[in-house]
């Protein structure tokens, strides 16, 4: 079995900055995501624009996305993308972290699951055609040029459209709901950008090609029962999404919670159980900011504390990026792509 100092759980912000952190603090870190791509709840947002990032411009949360990513991964960390942790246990010196697939043993854990682990609502009738089917949105210049349907629940499906609808080819959005439930604002915003709604309807057929991409799209009108054919090249579904808390409850270890979801800590990550740390979201403390800004101060906060967990002859804190030998070589190379 491969021992890793620090094992994270979960891939969002909190998580990969915790990431690019103890990688800087020369640990051997593996993170593990439950989706299969990073970046936690703002991918649920990939089209908003984020303003609060300190020493970043307002940003596409889809570019922000990215740019974390590419932070978190800077020092190589072993990856487990799609891979659901489900229990946490601890045997003498080591905790075992377990999925489905297989078991991660690592000196530490980080906890970086957000207000728990998101999945999306899926509709049966796609589960076996998801090449073109998307439960989250990617950026909007994938869909460009593109017919484009999204059927859901909620005015995140209005937000979608409207998102796409200057750059697809056609945006049909699809709803059980009579339009008059929709605000007028946005009906009106979705109208002037020539978005198609089909009200009180249903998805009830698929037509499928050999490469099993959904072509086209039958519907049925719930009140005249009558049926169209929609020629489509991508579907998007918005029915919402489930948060999973079960990792805390299934784990056989005393982790104190706050209203049986979230984990009582304090602003270094320190949880009850030594050598387990919490950050982002999934820990309350009296010191607690609830942005992405107060993700990255949790991390480092807590990187720290599990630098000196694993090692206690460790320094404090890392030396600061601009002084710090780590990054001499990589420095070269950006100096000469600015000359």
């Amino acid at each position: 079995m491969e021992i890793y100092d620090v094992t994270i759980i979960g891939g969002g912000p909190a998580g990969l900055y915790a990431a690019f952190y103890s990688g800087l603090r020369e640990m051997k870190v593996k993170i593990i995501e439950a989706q299969p791509y990073f970046g936690g709840k703002m991918q649920l947002y990939p089209d908003k624009v984020v303003w609060d990032v300190g020493g970043q411009p307002p940003t596409l949360a889809c570019k922000l996305i990215d740019q974390i990513v590419r932070q978190g991964l800077t020092f190589n960390p072993t990856i487990a993308l799609n891979e659901k942790i489900t229990c946490i246990e601890k045997r003498d010196d080591l905790f075992i972290a377990h999925s489905q697939k297989e078991a991660h043993y690592s000196k530490a854990i980080i906890l970086a699951i957000g207000g728990g682990i998101f999945s999306p609502q899926r509709l049966e009738i796609f589960e076996n055609h998801l090449e073109n089917v998307h439960y989250t949105l990617k950026p909007p210049s994938y869909y460009k040029g593109k017919n484009i349907i999204i059927s859901g629940k909620g005015s995140s499906v209005f937000d979608w459209a409207i998102a796409l609808a200057e750059v697809a080819s056609t945006v049909t959005v699809i709803i059980s709901e009579d339009k008059e439930k929709i605000n007028a604002a946005v009906y009106q915003q979705l109208m002037d950008l020539s978005v198609c709604i089909l009200e009180h309807t249903t998805i009830s057929e698929l037509e499928i090609n050999n490469d099993q991409r959904i072509t086209a799209i039958k519907c049925e009108d719930l009140k005249s029962k009558e049926s169209r054919s929609i020629s489509t090249d991508e579907v998007l579904i918005n029915l919402g999404y489930n948060r999973d808390f079960t990792l805390l409850s299934n784990s056989q270890l005393p982790i104190q919670t706050v209203e049986n979801s979230y984990v009582e800590g304090q602003p270094n990550g320190v949880t009850s159980v030594p050598g387990l740390f919490a950050i982002g979201d999934i820990i309350k403390h009296n010191a607690k900011i609830n942005m992405i800004t107060g993700a990255f101060q949790d991390a480092a906060n807590t990187v720290n504390m599990v630098k000196q967990f694993v090692d206690p002859s460790a320094r404090k804190t890392a030396m600061v990026s601009t002084h710090n030998s780590v990054f001499k070589e990589r420095n070269k190379e950006i100096r000469r792509t600015l000359d």
